[in-house]
């Protein structure tokens, strides 16, 4: 997938398409530097983000019975809808079935016992794919968008693999 354009900032040619960690896409100016977190982005700094495509699932819609697909939102966050939903723009409203589930991490317990209060700990997996060990007592409050519960998290290393008593390896979520 190789999408040509010019620069508006400075006119020059856009460089190839790359792909993040998590799966987006994006485009940036062929004057762009190489990226380096420890220093200040080199030459032209514009970026084009492109939309990531819905993927066809072999799951049927539990409201039509259509077929469901793998959607990213611009910000990167992944779910299940209809593939007869849409949105009408110049209507501003939605068309098709209104079937959406939002994709969220998912948890495994573990035979491990919390360091700080003794309860069980659970292998959870973003739905990015990051992976920590943490309390089975832990959550989050969203109306006061704070924790609760015990605090304990260790987060795992990409690529790293972690096994339970019974000797069985979790390994990082392939999307």
């Amino acid at each position: 997938m190789e999408e040509t354009g010019i620069c508006p900032k400075c006119g020059s040619p856009l460089g190839p398409v790359q792909e993040t960690k998590t799966g987006r896409k994006l485009q940036k100016c062929s004057t762009a530097g190489p990226y380096d977190p420890k220093s200040k982005p080199t030459g032209c700094t514009y970026v084009k983000w492109l939309a990531v495509e819905p993927q066809l699932l072999d799951e049927k819609c539990p409201k039509c019975g259509n077929q469901l697909v793998l959607a990213v939102t611009r910000f990167g966050k992944k779910m299940k809808k209809c593939s007869t939903g849409g949105w009408d723009a110049v209507a501003k409203k939605a068309t098709g079935c209104d079937y959406v589930e939002w994709l969220t991490g998912v948890s495994k317990e573990l035979d491990e016992k919390c360091p700080e209060c003794g309860n069980k700990l659970v292998l959870y997996t973003t739905s990015a794919g990051k992976r920590m060990k943490k309390c089975s007592t832990g959550g989050w409050d969203k109306e006061t968008r704070k924790p609760t519960g015990c605090k304990y998290v260790e987060w795992l290393k990409p690529g790293e693999s972690e096994t339970d008593s019974q000797g069985e390896e979790f390994l990082p979520v392939q999307e």
